[in-house]
């Protein structure tokens, strides 16, 4: 799979648009650079570009980019709400797939120093690529801002990482390092910029200051007003947000608000966030509010609406959501993108794969899908309300398995590509011959594996598909019955599939702990 490495860079310019778009240029390009987002917020004075690519790449984009905001912003002049020192004020590196966090900090490293040798200014690393305790933290290298910079260069202990350590009026100076993915999230208020501030002072971890620690961990926060759109926000970064979600901050800042009677009206985020992010705000709503929201569609609206991501501008998921945006890897189509009459002719098509285990896969997962239909066919109607609980459980059962069963469909068939893969390894000397058993048996284990699977999810199933047929709707006896037939089936498939392969496997303990997991499937 190709690696990807996201890289944020902020720039101190949202207002001049020949400026933002000379920016965006250098990025696209950059070659292997996809831009994903550009988002430039007028109060604040600051863009923020998301762009990803191969870690080579990134680097050479955020140079790129670096080299035009040498030539057109002057950070002399330069006003704005966002906390800032430099034109570039901050550019982390941040891993998406297939990169460690210690390549993003070699990534980090490269980019500072050849940023500071290009330009002659002072570069600091923070976050992961930090060499020192006392640099991870932003807002520790940002104190004092770019006006506090003249002083600050003199003192020793804040001589850059890279670069010299003099006041370059025009630019400043940059931040750079390496991150987990941050969510910049905004909470909007009909309050003055102080009310604001106040709140964000009691959330935020830093608090305000030694010894009075704020509630939300992970949490950097600040209070400013938007002069453009006449309100005031709690601007929060999320630092983690495994550790505190962006429903917490939200409820947090709402509970905040009601004590000052302020109203809260709606959030923004700003460049793009996780998929899991929004889901799991979803999650939490349907849970307090005892929802059946099913589909993730749906379950996107709904936090959107619950959160008012869309009070200042549209919020599109397909156009902020990173895991919509980020190009996939050299996997190739999948095959549940082609209609039915394409797989269908695949395979029958003159090649192994797709062949019995994507077959299977996919008749399991029809099966599961009509189990749901089944269910959803019984849930909400009014002759069967007193079994809406129960299909509410029945339900996502359903919709889980199908989902996992049709994703096993190219699973089956890239695990027979391996296989292939590896018996055409060479054998001409002991080396290659070593190294083509090992990738045979790494193939074979894969090609086990996946029909393993299908076996293990259709098992979880039986005693769901067993009471929904006990007492769901009776018009669809015959879907349910063709479900249980067509779930026989891929169990069928994946026993004959695990079989083949296991035979050839040599790691005895490995094919004994399978075939035992095999017969309780």
């Amino acid at each position: 799979m190709s690696q990807l490495v996201e890289c944020v860079p902020n720039f101190s310019e949202g207002n001049n648009q020949e400026v933002i778009d000379a920016i965006s240029q250098a990025i696209t390009q950059t070659p292997g650079c996809v831009l994903l987002d550009v988002d430039a917020g007028p109060s604040t004075n600051r863009t923020v570009y998301t762009f990803v690519g191969p870690p080579e790449s990134v680097v050479q984009g955020a140079l790129s980019a670096a080299r035009t905001a040498w030539r057109l912003i002057d950070m002399s002049r330069h006003k704005g709400e966002h906390p800032r020192m430099g034109a570039l004020d901050v550019c982390p590196f941040i891993p998406v797939r297939d990169v460690s966090m210690d390549q993003c900090v070699l990534c980090a490293q490269a980019f500072g120093q050849r940023l500071a040798e290009e330009l002659q200014v002072p570069v600091y690393l923070y976050g992961e690529a930090a060499r020192t305790a006392g640099r991870r933290a932003l807002p520790a290298i940002r104190a004092g801002e770019y006006e506090g910079l003249p002083e600050k260069l003199k003192q020793a202990e804040w001589a850059p990482d890279f670069g010299p350590s003099s006041f370059i009026p025009s630019w400043g100076a940059t931040a750079t390092g390496a991150r987990k993915f941050l969510i910049a999230f905004n909470i909007n208020l009909l309050s003055t910029k102080e009310q604001a501030h106040r709140i964000a002072l009691n959330l935020r971890e830093q608090g305000r200051g030694k010894g009075q620690p704020g509630r939300l961990k992970k949490v950097q926060g600040i209070g400013w007003y938007l002069d453009e759109k006449n309100l005031a926000q709690v601007s929060t970064n999320l630092l983690d947000f495994e550790v505190t979600a962006l429903h917490t901050v939200y409820e947090e800042t709402c509970r905040e608000a009601q004590e000052l009677s302020l109203p809260v009206v709606g959030s923004q985020l700003v460049g793009l966030v996780p998929l899991k992010a929004l889901l799991d705000a979803a999650a939490f709503y349907c849970h307090k509010e005892n929802l059946f929201v099913l589909e993730e569609e749906q379950r996107l609206r709904l936090v959107i609406h619950r959160l008012g991501l869309d009070s200042l501008t549209p919020f599109n998921p397909k156009e902020r959501i990173i895991e919509y945006l980020v190009p996939e890897g050299p996997r190739g189509p999948s095959l549940l993108d082609r209609s039915l009459r394409a797989f269908v002719r695949e395979v029958g098509a003159r090649s192994a794969a797709p062949g019995g285990g994507s077959v299977a896969a996919a008749a399991a997962a029809m099966g599961a899908a009509l189990g749901s239909m089944a269910a959803q066919m019984t849930f909400g109607r009014r002759r069967f309300e007193h079994l809406d609980p129960a299909m509410r459980r029945l339900i996502p059962a359903f919709h889980a398995a199908s989902a996992r069963l049709a994703a096993l469909v190219d699973e089956d068939a890239r695990a027979f590509a391996g296989c292939l893969e590896a018996m055409k390894l060479p054998r001409n000397t002991p080396e290659e011959r070593s190294r083509h058993a090992a990738a045979l048996q790494e193939g074979l284990r894969q090609a086990v594996a996946v029909p393993l699977a299908l076996a293990e999810t259709v098992s979880s199933l039986w005693p769901v598909l067993q009471e929904l047929a006990l007492c769901g709707n009776l018009a669809c006896l015959s879907d349910l019955q063709v479900a249980a037939k067509a779930l026989e089936m891929g169990v069928f498939g994946a026993y004959f599939n695990v079989l083949i392969n296991l035979k050839d496997v040599t790691d005895d303990m490995f094919k004994d702990q399978d075939q035992c997991l095999l017969d309780w499937a």
